[in-house]
């Protein structure tokens, strides 16, 4: 008994120092710098949606001891956080502060302690949108390296919470020792019971999940340069529209740029679901056709496009001469018969070069990732998203995008949530190495400032030494395990 009430004792011991560490007091004598507070990710003055995870952060500062927050919701009701350098922030209080919150704003005040002095910060605000956000994302994890067949996985995230899973894994389906290149996972109209995953080298081919049914097809054909690369799912029909490509990798010693990625050839197919017939779109050989996407309506096939004659210049020594114009060609659904390309954007009569277009849901917005040359933005320093609709009369887009992008980091790889209010990205911009997601409001105008995706730890992205590909927005999760997936790879 006397064992049973000691151990009684130091469990309520236990909960009261919790409690007391993570709702800890106001300092009481604390110096005013007037400046906002260095954290990690930066949530100073942000825009947020109303069913977003915790935004937990942290003093970026490692000579500061300990940090304490006060949250403050628009009804007056305040809340303290911190352990040690770290705010973080219960599921449940997040939530109750959401919903207080929603069309308003979040008063947050940080103080910071360095050995026995405390210093308090400006306060900033955490703008809650009524506008939602897609419960799920996924992303591919890869090592920003050059070797193709390391660990990497393609993994969906419920962005609500922090709840991460793995979909595929590239091990699982090979010999001991040997691996996969898994990417490209695509979806059709954001639902996930029509999508699509590669599986390059051991065991490939791509992956087809069609009406939640699991199969593998090899799309290279005799007349298609290889299989599907860069998918496009028809938003209401059982069609993909794909690029095929023979890609090749330059590595730089002296270039800020570490490596390019461009092709020798690339043309578009479409491929039919239900007939697993595969025809061609666009095959001129003297220009590269590269990253298909449809609009809302399925009406259009956007895509990307070198003029005439790019393909004879010499890659080794002219990779900076390459620019990509955006192009669409009208589609008939019934037909399945496209028409004649007309010039959307032409970026190489500015010197630029678009690549991985998206067109919002209403239609009216086209994302592209630009930069000087190439179709490969992510690794290039220049790399920024643009917003195509503001174009006219062939002049520069406006900057509604700024505060989007980063200064001097690659952004790239931009998409539209289902209901078109917010967009997400890959970015380097937090040490020019690792792409990680960042997601901003977009008020139909313009594009507020762009948050890090939240994680239980703030410490989470600087330590997983892995880069966020290909992010793409779910209104719901896959719901194919690992080993269903392993089966039909390993058919």
């Amino acid at each position: 008994m006397q064992k049973i009430y000691f151990h009684s004792i130091l469990v309520s011991l236990a909960l009261i120092l919790v409690s007391c560490s993570q709702h800890p007091d106001v300092p009481a004598d604390a110096k005013n710098v007037g400046t906002l507070p260095p954290i990690y990710p930066d949530y100073c003055n942000v825009t947020v949606p109303c069913n977003i995870a915790p935004l937990n952060f942290m003093l970026s500062d490692e000579s500061f001891d300990a940090c304490v927050a006060r949250i403050t919701t628009p009804d007056g009701n305040s809340t303290t956080y911190g352990k040690h350098r770290k705010v973080l922030i219960p599921q449940g209080d997040w939530q109750d502060i959401l919903a207080a919150a929603c069309g308003k704003a979040i008063d947050v005040e940080v103080w910071g302690k360095k050995g026995n002095e405390w210093t308090a910060f400006k306060k900033f605000c955490i703008h809650v949108a009524k506008d939602s956000i897609d419960n799920y994302i996924s992303y591919r994890l890869i090592e920003p390296s050059y070797i193709v067949y390391n660990e990497m996985n393609i993994s969906q995230r419920n962005i609500t919470n922090f709840d991460e899973t793995v979909v595929f894994n590239n091990k699982v389906a090979c010999e001991k020792g040997k691996g996969q290149c898994i990417n490209c996972h695509s979806y059709q109209n954001y639902h996930t019971d029509n999508m699509l995953f590669h599986v390059r080298a051991t065991n490939g081919g791509t992956v087809i999940v069609n009406d939640g049914k699991l199969s593998k097809v090899d799309l290279k054909r005799e007349n298609t340069i290889s299989a599907g690369v860069y998918p496009a799912w028809h938003p209401t029909e059982k069609i993909i529209a794909f690029s095929t490509n023979t890609t090749r990798q330059l590595f730089h010693t002296m270039n800020k740029n570490k490596t390019e990625v461009f092709d020798y050839a690339s043309d578009l197919i479409l491929y039919d679901v239900l007939t697993d017939e595969v025809t061609i779109i666009a095959a001129d050989t003297t220009r590269l056709e590269v990253f298909p996407t449809w609009s809302p309506d399925g009406k259009y096939l956007y895509y990307c496009s070198t003029l005439p004659d790019s393909t004879t210049t010499n890659i080794i020594t002219g990779y900076e001469k390459l620019h990509y114009n955006l192009y669409r060609r009208p589609f008939n659904v019934k037909t399945r018969q496209f028409g004649e390309e007309e010039l959307i954007y032409d970026a190489a009569s500015r010197g630029r070069s678009v690549s991985l277009p998206r067109v919002s849901p209403d239609g009216k917005n086209i994302l592209l990732a630009e930069s000087a040359y190439g179709c490969f933005n992510i690794w290039h320093h220049d790399a920024d998203i643009r917003n195509l609709q503001t174009i006219t009369n062939n002049q520069q887009p406006d900057n509604n995008l700024t505060l989007l992008n980063s200064k001097g980091n690659a952004d790239s790889y931009p998409t539209w949530s289902s209901n078109g209010k917010w967009i997400m990205c890959a970015s380097r911009r937090d040490d020019g190495n690792y792409s990680r997601v960042y997601i901003s409001y977009f008020d139909g105008s313009k594009a507020h400032k762009a948050f890090l995706l939240p994680q239980r730890d703030p410490e989470h992205n600087s330590l997983r030494l892995k880069s966020y590909n290909r992010p793409e927005f779910m209104t719901e999760p896959i719901k194919q395990s690992i080993t269903d997936f392993r089966k039909v790879v390993e058919q």
